[in-house]
This record gives C-alpha cells, sequence and structure tokens, in this order.
C-alpha cells in the first residue's frame, strides 16, 4: 500500500510540473517583436545597425531612425553606428526600446561639422574644421569661451592677457596676417549671427585693468560657455572663403545649445571654486634690498644716507619683512555658477530654456567683484509633412564688472619689503608721515562696467519640393556698455590737502547694434553617378555704433562722484557715431562621387561701406578637393589595416575690411581744448578714395589616416597664407595738418605651417576606456616683401624676411670686468652705441610650436580628463620691468650678485641710483637689448576634471554627478618672470582655479 500510494504521488508531482512547463515554455521562448527608434540625443540615425547579440539576425533603422526586429524576451540588441560608441541594450522582455548613440570622439565619422553655412560629414569636409564641444567646455571653470580653447586646436593660439575677472584674450589663426594690430581678429558667429568684438570701452579708463589685445573690456564674456553646444574654427580657404572678407582672419563658429529630446529634462548644476596666483616672483628679503640700497649710495659717492632714503636712513624700519606679494596679489578669488535648464516638447516641437547666475571676487584687497546673469532660449518646431520647419533662439547677458580702478600687481613686485604698514592702529591707511604712497588708496577708486547684451536669431526653413530648400535667417544683436572710473580725493595722502573739487570721474556709454539677413536657397540632385549639392545665398548687415566719453572733476562732495551733473566741470573725451553697411552675394557647389571623391567650389561677392566709391566690392573664392582612397578596392582588399585614408587640399582668396568706418573720408575729433569757451576740432585723417580690400591667399595640403578600424587616427596638414595689399595708416608730415592717411601698402605677409592631429583609443572596453589625443603646430611668419621699407616710417619696425612680431634691439656682449658697466655691440664700427645705427639683433617672439596633449580615462561610473598646453617661444623677462638696480624699488633676488670692484665676474652691473649717467644709460640699453629676453616656454596643467556619477536611487531618469575641477594648476617653465604666458610686470598672472561642483538631471 505504501509503495502504490508513493507511486501515485510521484505521478501527480511528474503530472502538475509537466503542466506547469507546457504553460510556462511559451513564455521564455515566444518570440517578441521589438520596435524603436535611434537617435544622437537630438536627431534620427539612419542606417544605425540593429543585431541580436551573438547572431547574424539584424536589421538597420529607416529614415526616421526607427526599427523592428524580432528577438527573444532573453536577447541583447547591438546597436552601431559609424563614429558612434557601439551600445548593447538587454530585452528584458520589452516591445519598445529607443536608443540613444553617443559620437565617439576618437572616429572619423557621420558627426556632422557645423561649417557655417553648411553642414558636412566629418569624413567628407574637404576644408579644415577644428571643433570642440560642450562635452570639453563644461569640464573647465571659466568664464569666457575661448578659454576654453586653449591647447585644444591646432593652428590656434590663444592667449590671456590677464588674471582679473572679464580680462580679454589674444587669438590668432594661423599667425598674423595683418601690419595693424587691430586688423587679426577672427570673424565670430554666434548662431548664425557675426558678433562684433571690437572694444566698445574706453581704454583711458579699463585699459589699466582689463587689459587685452587692444585693452578695456572683452565683449566675449557677454557669451556664456555653459550655454554653448560647440565652437568650430574654420581655418583654410575651402572653409572661410564662404564668409568672403570677413573670413580672411578666420571665423570661429559659436552654436549654442538646443533641446536634444522630446521627453521634458530638467538639468540643475552648480559649482564653487577657489583661485590664486599661477606664479610669483622670488623677490629680494629685507636684508638683500638694503644691502643693494646701501651699495648703490656708496656706488654713487653718498657716504651718509639722504633724508629722502626713508628705506635704508633709519626713517622706516630696518628689521621689518613685508611680502608685497602676499598682501596686494595673494588673496584668494572666489567663484560661484549656478545654473539651471528645462528641454523637451513632442516630435514636432522642442524648446530648451536655461538660466545661470555667475559670480567671481579677484584676489586683490577689497571686494570687487565680476557677476552676470545669462538667459538663452532655443525653440524649434518642424511641421508633419517636414516641409516646414522654424527655430527661434535668444541669448541676454547682463554683467557688471566692479574692480579696483588700478591693477596692483607692479605695487606687489616693487614696493620696498620694509616699507610700511598699510594701517595705522587706527585702522585708517598709514602713510607714514608723508614718507610713501599706500597702494591701498588706490581701493578708494573704482572701475565699473555694466553691460547688457542681447543676441537673438530666427530661422525659416521651407522645401517646397524634394531636394528643395528654401532658408532665411534673421538676427539681431544690442550691446549696451556704461562705463565708470571715479576718483575721489581720498586717494591722496591728505597732508596735501585736496578736498572734493579734486576728485574726479571717467565716463563712457556705448551701443552697438546690428541686424543681419540672409535668405538662402539650396538643391540636391544625383547626376552622373554622384550627388550635386548647390547653395545660393545673400547677406546684408548692418550695424551702427553709438560712443560718447566725458571726464568731470570739481564735485561738491564725494558722494555725488557718481553724478556727472554735480561736477563743476566737464569735457567731452569724444564721441564715435558711426555707421557701418555689408552686403554680399555667395554661391557653393558640392559634388561627391562614389563615396570617395569631392569636390567644392564657393564664391562670394562682397560690398563694404568702409570703402570709397569704385572699390566697395571685391570677389572672392575658393576651391577644395578630398579624395577617400581608403575606399579604393585595392585599399580595402588589401591592405586591412588602413581604415581610413583621405587626401585633401584647398586654394582660395579672402579679404579684409577690418580698417574701421570712414577711414576714406576726412575725419576730425574733438581736440579737447577749448578757445572763447567753444571746444574746436582737430583733423585726424586724410581723404583717400582709392584704398581698397586687403588679400589673403590661401593654399593648403592634408593628409588623414586611420589604423585599426580608426582606434588610432593621424592628420597632416601644410599651410601656406599670403596676406598682401595691407591696410595701414601711413604718417604724413605735419606740415599737411593731418596725422596720417590710410592707404594700402605693397607689403606683403606670409604664414606657413605645420599642423599634426594624433587621436588614439588606447583602451576600450565595457568597464574602462582611454583616449587621447595630441595636436601640434610648427608655424612661421614673416615679411616677404616691402618695396621701400627702409625709407618708410615702418624701417625699425620690421624686417624683410623675419616675423611681424619681431623687436630690433641692442646685441648684449656681456659686462665689462673693469668698469662693471654692461656692454653692447657696434654695429656700425664707430665706437659709439646708438639707436638708429645699433639695434640691429633681432629677437623673434612668435612661438616656434605650440599645442596640446588631452586625455580622457573613464572607469565604470568615473570620468577623468587633464590637458597639458605647451608652447615654446622667448619672451620679455623681468629686465623688461624698468627698474634700475639701486633705487628705492626691489627686484628679484638675480639681482643681489652684483658687480662691486674691477674683475670681478658678475652678471649684474653695478649698482646705482641714477646719479651715475653711465651706468644708467647702459641699463636702459640694457632694457633694449636681447639681454631683456629668455626662454618663455612652458609647459602647463592646464584643465583637470575627475567626476562620479552616483548610483541611481529614485528612478533611471534621475543621474547626480559630483565633479571637481582645476585650471592652470601646474606650470613648468624657466621663464624668468611672473609668468610664461602673459609676460607683464603691470597685469595680474591668470589665476589657478580649483571648483568642486555638482550636477542634477532628472
Amino acid at each position: 500500500m505504501i509503495k502504490n500510494h508513493n507511486t501515485s504521488r510521484l505521478r501527480r508531482i511528474f503530472g502538475c510540473n509537466l503542466l506547469l512547463l507546457i504553460f510556462t515554455l511559451p513564455l521564455t521562448a515566444q518570440d517578441l517583436l521589438v520596435t524603436g527608434r535611434v537617435t544622437d540625443g537630438n536627431l534620427p540615425i539612419s542606417g544605425a545597425s540593429i543585431i541580436i547579440k551573438n547572431t547574424m539576425t539584424g536589421t538597420v533603422s529607416d529614415f526616421d531612425g526607427r526599427y523592428s526586429i524580432t528577438a527573444k524576451a532573453t536577447d541583447t540588441l547591438e546597436v552601431s553606428y559609424l563614429g558612434y560608441s557601439t551600445v548593447t541594450v538587454p530585452v528584458q522582455g520589452r516591445k519598445a526600446i529607443d536608443v540613444t548613440l553617443q559620437e565617439d570622439a576618437t572616429a572619423l565619422s557621420e558627426v556632422r561639422i557645423n561649417a557655417g553655412y553648411y553642414s558636412v560629414k566629418d569624413r567628407e569636409r574637404t576644408g579644415s574644421i577644428a571643433r570642440i564641444t560642450s562635452k570639453d567646455i563644461e569640464k573647465q571653470p571659466i568664464s569666457n569661451p575661448l578659454a576654453a580653447m586653449q591647447g585644444r586646436m591646432a593652428g590656434v593660439n590663444i592667449t590671456q592677457s590677464s588674471g582679473v575677472p572679464g580680462g580679454g584674450f589674444d587669438i590668432q589663426i594661423r599667425g598674423k596676417n595683418s601690419l595693424r594690430t587691430d586688423g587679426n581678429a577672427p570673424l565670430y558667429i554666434v548662431n548664425g549671427i557675426p558678433f562684433g568684438t571690437e572694444n566698445i570701452g574706453n581704454t583711458s579708463i579699463s585699459g589699466g585693468i582689463l587689459p587685452g589685445i587692444h585693452g578695456g573690456v572683452s565683449s566675449l564674456n557677454s557669451i556664456n560657455p555653459v550655454d554653448i553646444e560647440s565652437i568650430e574654427v574654420l581655418k583654410d580657404a575651402d572653409a572661410t572663403a564662404i564668409y568672403g572678407s570677413r573670413g580672411a582672419n578666420g571665423v570661429v563658429l559659436i552654436t549654442t545649445k538646443k533641446a536634444k529630446q522630446a521627453k521634458t529634462t530638467v538639468n540643475i548644476n552648480t559649482y564653487t571654486g577657489v583661485g590664486s596666483v599661477t606664479r610669483k616672483l622670488k623677490l629680494m628679503n629685507t636684508e638683500q634690498y638694503l644691502t643693494m640700497r646701501e651699495q648703490a649710495l656708496i656706488n654713487d659717492g653718498i657716504i651718509e644716507f639722504p633724508s629722502y632714503a626713508y628705506d635704508v636712513n633709519g626713517t622706516w624700519d630696518r628689521n621689518r619683512y613685508t611680502d608685497w606679494q602676499n598682501e596686494l596679489i595673494g588673496g584668494t578669488a572666489y567663484t560661484n555658477s549656478v545654473q539651471a535648464s528645462i528641454s523637451g516638447g513632442s516630435e514636432s516641437t522642442r524648446f530648451l530654456l536655461s538660466g545661470t547666475n555667475y559670480r567671481e571676487t579677484t584676489v586683490f584687497p577689497g571686494d570687487s567683484k565680476f557677476k552676470k546673469t545669462s538667459v538663452n532660449f532655443n525653440l524649434q518646431h518642424i511641421s508633419e509633412d517636414k516641409k516646414f520647419e522654424v527655430a527661434l533662439s535668444g541669448n541676454y547677458i547682463s554683467d557688471q564688472n566692479n574692480l579696483l580702478a588700478t591693477d596692483l600687481t607692479r605695487q606687489a613686485y616693487i614696493l620696498p619689503p620694509n616699507a610700511p604698514e598699510l594701517y595705522n592702529s587706527d585702522e585708517n591707511l598709514n602713510w607714514e608721515n608723508s614718507t610713501w604712497e599706500n597702494p591701498l588708496r588706490l581701493l578708494e577708486e573704482k572701475y565699473l562696467a555694466r553691460n547688457n547684451n542681447l543676441i537673438a536669431n530666427s530661422m525659416i526653413i521651407y522645401s517646397p519640393l524634394p531636394n528643395w530648400e528654401l532658408k532665411t535667417g534673421i538676427g539681431f544683436t544690442d550691446s549696451n556698455l556704461l562705463e565708470s572710473k571715479a576718483s575721489p580725493h581720498t586717494v591722496w595722502n591728505p597732508a596735501y590737502g585736496f578736498g572734493s573739487e579734486m576728485s574726479y570721474l571717467y565716463l563712457n556709454d556705448a551701443n552697438l547694434q546690428s541686424w543681419n539677413f540672409e535668405p538662402q536657397l539650396s538643391f540636391k540632385q544625383k547626376i552622373l553617378g554622384g550627388q550635386l549639392t548647390t547653395l545660393i545665398g545673400a547677406t546684408f548687415q548692418s550695424r551702427s555704433r553709438r560712443q560718447s566719453g566725458f571726464y568731470a572733476w570739481g564735485f561738491s562732495n564725494n558722494n555725488l562722484i557718481n553724478n556727472i551733473a554735480a561736477a563743476s566741470n566737464v569735457v567731452a573725451l569724444g564721441t564715435n557715431n558711426s555707421e557701418y553697411r555689408y552686403s554680399a552675394i555667395f554661391g557653393r557647389i558640392n559634388y561627391s562621387y562614389s563615396d570617395k571623391y569631392f569636390l567644392n567650389l564657393t564664391g562670394r561677392r562682397d560690398g563694404s561701406s568702409r570703402f570709397g566709391p569704385g572699390k566697395r566690392f571685391a570677389n572672392f573664392g575658393a576651391i577644395g578637393a578630398a579624395w577617400l582612397f581608403s575606399r579604393e578596392n585595392f585599399f580595402s582588399e588589401n591592405i586591412q589595416w588602413l581604415s581610413f585614408g583621405k587626401l585633401r587640399g584647398s586654394y582660395g582668396t579672402t579679404g579684409s575690411d577690418q580698417i574701421g568706418d570712414y577711414q576714406f573720408q576726412n575725419t576730425y575729433n574733438l581736440s579737447g581744448l577749448s578757445y572763447q569757451g567753444v571746444i574746436g576740432l582737430e583733423p585726424t585723417r586724410l581723404f583717400n578714395p582709392d584704398f581698397s580690400w586687403e588679400t589673403n591667399t590661401k593654399i593648403e595640403g592634408a593628409l588623414e589616416l586611420g589604423f585599426l578600424k580608426d582606434r588610432l587616427l593621424l592628420s597632416v596638414v601644410h599651410y601656406r597664407n599670403r596676406s598682401s595689399n595691407q591696410l595701414v595708416g601711413i604718417p604724413l608730415p605735419g606740415t599737411t595738418g593731418f596725422p596720417l592717411v590710410t592707404a594700402n601698402l605693397d607689403a606683403t605677409v606670409q604664414n606657413t605651417g605645420w599642423e599634426f592631429e594624433i587621436q588614439g583609443k588606447l583602451i576600450s572596453n565595457d568597464n574602462f576606456s582611454w583616449t587621447t589625443s595630441l595636436n601640434l603646430t610648427l608655424p612661421k611668419n614673416k615679411l616677404i616683401s616691402f618695396p621701400d621699407l627702409e625709407g618708410s616710417t615702418y624701417a625699425n619696425q620690421y624686417v624683410i624676411g623675419q616675423a611681424l612680431d619681431i623687436y630690433k634691439v641692442y646685441h648684449y656682449t656681456g659686462m665689462n670686468p673693469q668698469a662693471g658697466i654692461y656692454e653692447f655691440e657696434d654695429y656700425d664700427g664707430d665706437e659709439q652705441i646708438t639707436a638708429g645705427n645699433d639695434r640691429e639683433k633681432i629677437i623673434r617672439i612668435t612661438p616656434e610650436f605650440f599645442g596640446g596633449l588631452h586625455n580622457s580615462i573613464s572607469y565604470k561610473k568615473w570620468q577623468f580628463d587633464f590637458l597639458f598646453q605647451f608652447v615654446k617661444q622667448l619672451g620679455s623677462n623681468y629686465n623688461y620691468f624698468g627698474i634700475l638696480p639701486g633705487v628705492a624699488n626691489n627686484l628679484p633676488t638675480d639681482f643681489t650678485d652684483a658687480w662691486q670692484q674691477p674683475g670681478d665676474n658678475s652678471a649684474i652691473q653695478l649698482y646705482t641710483t641714477g646719479l651715475n649717467s653711465e651706468a644708467t644709460n647702459a641699463y636702459y640699453r640694457f632694457l633694449s637689448s636681447d639681454g631683456a629676453f629668455s626662454d618663455a616656454s612652458f609647459i602647463r596643467l592646464k584643465n583637470l576634471s575627475l567626476s562620479y556619477t552616483l548610483p541611481t536611487i529614485w528612478s533611471e531618469s534621475t543621474t547626480c554627478r559630483i565633479y571637481m575641477q582645476g585650471q592652470n594648476l601646474l606650470t613648468i617653465t624657466r621663464f624668468n618672470g611672473p609668468d610664461p604666458e602673459n609676460q607683464s610686470g603691470i597685469r595680474l598672472p591668470p589665476l589657478r582655479i580649483f571648483s568642486l561642483g555638482i550636477e542634477l538631471n532628472f
């Protein structure tokens, strides 16, 4: 009975399990129809490959990025597309799976590069275009877009002029083309709209604290780096010729962010940072300084220290030591940024709205600060039939720069180390019985700049027929700057007895407005087995500038100093009311055959109001070609290790009208002098209707290679640019009544160079990846022709065959060991050292090479990036400060070992207070010699970024990233000066910045 019972029980269990297996088998083995869409986060990806992992079953996405595939619930999909990282997605029983692919930074890809009026696939471009994206920008704690580009682009050399908030940057794309210092700026395009970058500040107000290439306020601070999606730099003729005269010095395209997906998402990003100067000089301590001063007085025959020598005669404490670098520029600059954005919409309509509040203080004493608030929006709509599209974008920034009116950097370097204390016991400024000018008196002076900037753009696109597209862009920009410098009488020693009648105010009010209208028509057609794309368009631009400046003094009370109406005396500093008109027609023809051969023809006819009648129009054009030889059967079948190969080249002309408005006309300015109560006019320029466009002829050849399935990429470029018909101001004799006439010089400037770029994916797997990139530029600039240079006013400035950035100086031959005086080469042999005949030594300060090395390492949820910037160059060292060793100013410790007696072997001549005329003259010749220049090469850890993405806690759509960033962290250099980048003894060096932040997405 027991056996039969057990047998029956086993049968029941087996039957139940069998029944369960029968019912569950379809649930585990049944095929699913999986559908979805493949995008890049913004646009659909057509032709993406979707396969079931470890099988041959697969499909591709259609024109709208949609796909469908039959899979099992336990399968895994592999989604890939050329130029994007492959994504693996477990099915997990889902019937709908949308996939977003990320660009692969190390692959020549289907990534579309913004070339201004058109976009082009990276692998098919015929021109030279460098690019960085928001992924590069967001890893840097910066406030100026140019700072994000340093060290990251071949052929693009960027120098930071000052470390003060809002300070300027100098950018040169493939060298210096023009003899004019203000004629080498590139064209900036923001969302398709030309962005005016000329300084509308008054350099007499802001030039001392905010020096840029022209001094004053940098307008690029009005573009918020956080809002930028990408920055493209167009360099060669093929890329720039479509911009005609405006593209002579290269083009910088800035595109702000747009909504990337229809799903509503919110992003909040905030960080806090601290900054300090990158390098400090090693200056003499009190003992070393007093030894120098006492020896200088003795050398000048002064045995008893005079009453005015407060530093050595006991008036000042001979045992006191103050580190003035620490006191005046050794503070901590605090940075705080809060940014929030929301984006979303539907498949047909998408929007993005973001706002940022940024604040930065300085390393100077006091409460100086720079702050700005920005709002960015973008709206896109496309009709259901895909024929009509409209896009609206706007960017508004309001910033306020409240700084000291004078940079304290020079004071920090030269003040004697035993100078008096800054404050008395009653916490008032200490004037030490009128024996010195307290540097903190300059805290009473205030510089204030309020800048409001608006950039608005609309784009309307209509496709009436297949392959036809009508596009119209309308843009408007408006910049308003109110700038003031207030100096109350309290900046002076009270012992002088000055009252508020000695207070003064500088005021500058400027406005720059422009509008831009560009209609375009494009057409695509297959012809002769290839793809023909044509574009024709026109540009109409108008810009107006209104600027006025005033100088006022004599206020009844310092509380009224910012009210110009309260001044008893007001003088106009000048006005600048000008109009600029620009118009052009342009066209582009591109033909691609068999996806291997590409030809690009570009032409433009420009017209500018800056030239006289009959000279206002000029023609520019270019041709570019590329051959993807790796697509040839011979290479694809026999050379497996070569995954990509392209030869490309271009030739063309661009021009330049960067000469300012009304230069061909007689112009006058306010003289500033009153006659019978009336301010008169003085001539500033003579009429010349014959001068016209500068022309820039560009030629380039390039080889691009990809190895091992594009794991290693190499690009080698050689370029040559020649700029002729130079626009300059030619000085005139005083008897003409005019200081100069603007004309074309028959001079030619040439820039040649090599650009190398290497990108490599060293390691790549599911948990760990390491990519690296290196760019190197070898530039060479020279003046190749200048008829009658020796007879011109430029004879002492330029030399044929040499670079434009040169100095003609004395050649320092060493120290006379018997006299202790610097000696120099007598070039003309007349036994006299004179400026006219013996300053023949050439010093070239143009970089010999520059570049950057970037590494990006990721491990699971960790991301680590670092960038090294390097430059090989000569620069002006601390001798260039102009401090005579022995006067009452401090110097670096290198000046401690000076000549004292005949036979001494020293690099420093004898000390003097200035009474020894022979030694004094020799020293100032030394400042104009090659001895005042030295190696200013450097390697700088420009940027470091470390981030960690926290594990998902609340939902799959919520992410949290914590990050740490650094800028200008470490500098390796032998430079004899404060900083090898800005090489200045009067301007604040760039700051070393550390920041910590958090980013939320949900």
